[in-house]
């Protein structure tokens, strides 16, 4: 019954979402007075629920960004900066490997024009953009703006001999590789409160850690045994304890809070994009994973301590204040390098993330002092401090120099220096995961770490586990998928070899079909219908029409996910000639080839257009991925689904282009 229901859910996932030429963004447009020449240009998009709408601020790597073409304009009019959008959503996208800006819902973009002309201006913009939910559709626009004649008595600004309208005036800047992506089917609201649970919890294990360092773990039981036995009652001691534990939360909390407001919500998300910034995020978590390994120690002045602790001797509520203030001041060598690195990564995420990551932060902090003080008795429970402290402190250095290099990366990416690609990136985690396996093993020691004569079970436990990991990643050299670690690496494509295992930079295409090239899983395609078409007439095999873009990220994921399966790779290699048809290509039709749509009456300027033409033309779709399997003919293969969309199951995938290419052979 499961297997039949799968069926039936895939069935319907196939042919409906591919019934219907789909526009999920409506705008509407309109202008405002300013002054008595300057007018502003607002068009408000109002998005499909589950719908994405990249943001214009996406740079190349990912989806394509939303831009605006505004007419040539001589002594009419000319564009005051660029045009504004309004906020934007942000989340990682492992298929790319970058960010995603998005909007969801309602966007409103609004440009400011100054007027040049006592008669007013005639104002054509162009819209071109890309929208996703499970399939991903480009789609463009054309708005026309009539500013009225002006009054009389408005004295105009000095005219130049042309005023020119740039048509590229609001392409955007590159940041940090940004890109929008709406591939996840969660409501953005869900995935927003998961990003910030996600932040929370894993602040609250860097609190953890924390406690298991040498300037923490001791503090303990000499900061409870102090407050049981300096106050009147049990009761009392249990109150001051637990409050103690609140004020060392006030205090993170206070500092995530000052990190968001200096810096301002939104600024943090341009910090986080921003390529100097990346490097610095770098420079400070290498020196604070130096710091962890035992090179040296950064603390505070001494200073700030002793006056902090004579505040702490005035009793009371502010005295209990003012020793959580001193425990974090003395505990800054090993809880500041942690801190540090959880408000750079909350940083990258904007928005409260900052005030969420010291939250789960302290509450990790301070939850056992305020357990331990409400039941003495597990105080017997606690292992004695020894140089298994060390041990923790140093293995997060080794992660602390890990994850610095992501944010080098980062910057790589974005700059496309190509200094730091894949491969480099894996060969340094594997190094830093290699050493610290090996240092867990006894085999390597560190300044301030204690005589070993035998290792623990535990700690033996735990090198297995970094070392499986660090052999994990070795194959990833020669171009396995890593897909436990697809956020981190570059993506495939930004490597050395971005063919993969077997592929050689010296393959030429010489002994391919005409018009053939090599495409994702070291298949055999064609990008051009005709000569797709004509070869599979040579060969006598029916072809497979791959509506795709490069900036799909639902396609990329049927490649990785689906086309590489043993069982549908031997099918797309041996028994189609597989066309790939890129509907966002934007590269221009020769003009002796651009023509106006019979079935949209648009023009068709592009190639893009051309097989998005095409497909609303014979399948009634605009969407990609979409796959159709068809004749020498080109007529449809399969009966019962004709095309089929994205779909991860693999079963149903191949069993599809069974039935097709058994209907060829009869």
């Amino acid at each position: 019954m499961k297997k039949i229901a799968l069926l039936l859910v895939a069935f319907f996932a196939f042919s409906i979402s591919n019934s219907q030429v789909l526009d999920p963004v409506k705008w509407k447009t309109k202008f405002e007075k300013v002054t008595e020449t300057q007018y502003n240009l607002i068009m408000t998009a109002t998005i499909d629920s589950g719908w994405h709408l990249y943001s214009q601020y996406t740079p190349d790597g990912g989806a394509i960004p939303l831009s605006f073409a505004f007419s040539p304009s001589i002594n009419s009019y000319e564009l005051d900066a660029k045009t504004k959008e309004s906020p934007y959503k942000k989340q990682f996208n492992d298929v790319f490997g970058v960010d995603e800006f998005y909007f969801e819902k309602q966007a409103t973009f609004t440009q400011k024009v100054q007027i040049k002309n006592k008669n007013g201006a005639d104002i054509k913009v162009e819209v071109d953009y890309q929208v996703c939910k499970e399939v991903c559709i480009n789609l463009n626009k054309s708005f026309q703006f009539k500013i009225p004649a002006l009054p009389s008595t408005v004295v105009l600004p000095e005219n130049k001999d042309t005023i020119s309208v740039d048509t590229n005036s609001v392409i955007s800047p590159k940041t940090t590789s940004v890109t929008a992506s709406a591939s996840k089917q969660k409501a953005p609201e869900k995935e927003e409160k998961k990003g910030l649970w996600t932040i929370f919890f894993l602040a609250f294990i860097g609190g953890f850690a924390a406690l298991l360092t040498p300037c923490v773990f001791p503090m303990i039981p000499m900061t409870v045994s102090f407050f049981t036995k300096q106050s009147k009652t049990k009761a009392q001691g249990k109150r001051n304890a637990i409050f103690y534990g609140f004020s060392i939360i006030f205090i993170y909390v206070v500092l995530g809070l000052a990190v968001t407001s200096i810096f301002g919500a939104d600024a943090l998300n341009a910090l986080s994009t921003n390529v100097w910034f990346n490097v610095l995020f770098f420079i400070l978590l290498v020196v604070f994973a130096i710091s962890f390994l035992g090179a040296f120690e950064i603390m505070l002045p001494n200073s700030w301590a002793n006056k902090v602790d004579k505040q702490a001797d005035r009793g009371g509520f502010v005295g209990i204040i003012f020793m959580a203030l001193a425990l974090a001041i003395v505990s800054f060598s090993c809880t500041g390098p942690i801190v540090g690195t959880l408000l750079v990564q909350a940083a990258s995420s904007g928005g409260v993330a900052p005030i969420i990551g010291m939250l789960g932060f302290s509450s990790a902090l301070a939850l056992p002092f305020m357990l331990f003080a409400m039941f003495p008795g597990w105080l017997q429970s606690l292992p004695k401090s020894g140089g298994w402290l060390n041990t923790v402190k140093v293995s997060l250095g080794f992660l602390e120099l890990a994850l610095a290099f992501k944010f080098l990366s980062n910057a790589d990416l974005v700059l496309q220096l190509h200094y730091f690609e894949r491969e480099t990136f894996l060969a340094i985690w594997i190094a830093i995961f290699g050493i610290w396996g090996i240092y867990l093993l006894g085999k390597i020691t560190l300044p301030h770490d204690s005589p070993l004569t035998h290792i623990s079970v535990g700690r033996m436990l735990l090198a297995l586990v970094v070392l499986s990991f660090t052999i994990y990643m070795i194959p990833g050299l020669w171009g396995a998928p890593l897909k436990l670690i697809s956020a981190f690496p570059p993506p495939q494509t930004y490597s050395e070899s971005p063919q993969g295992i077997g592929f050689s930079s010296n393959e030429t295409t010489d002994n391919y079909p005409e018009g053939a090239e090599l495409g994702p899983n070291n298949l055999i395609i064609f990008t051009d219908y005709e000569k797709g078409l004509a070869f599979a007439k040579k060969v006598n095999k029916p072809v497979l029409l791959d509506f795709t873009g490069h900036a799909c990220v639902n396609c990329r994921k049927m490649e990785n996910n689906v086309w590489s399966d043993e069982q549908v790779l031997k099918i797309l290699k041996n028994e189609v000639v597989l066309i790939s048809l890129f509907a966002d290509d934007k590269r221009p039709l020769p003009a002796n080839e651009q023509f106006v749509s019979k079935t949209t009456g648009s023009k068709i300027e592009t190639i893009g257009d051309k097989w998005t033409d095409f497909m609303i033309t014979k399948y009634n779709t605009n969407t990609q991925p979409l796959y159709v399997l068809v004749d020498l003919n080109g007529a449809n293969l399969n009966t019962e689904i004709p095309t089929a969309s994205y779909n991860p199951d693999v079963l149903f995938y191949a069993n599809w282009l069974k039935k097709g290419i058994a209907n060829f052979s009869k």
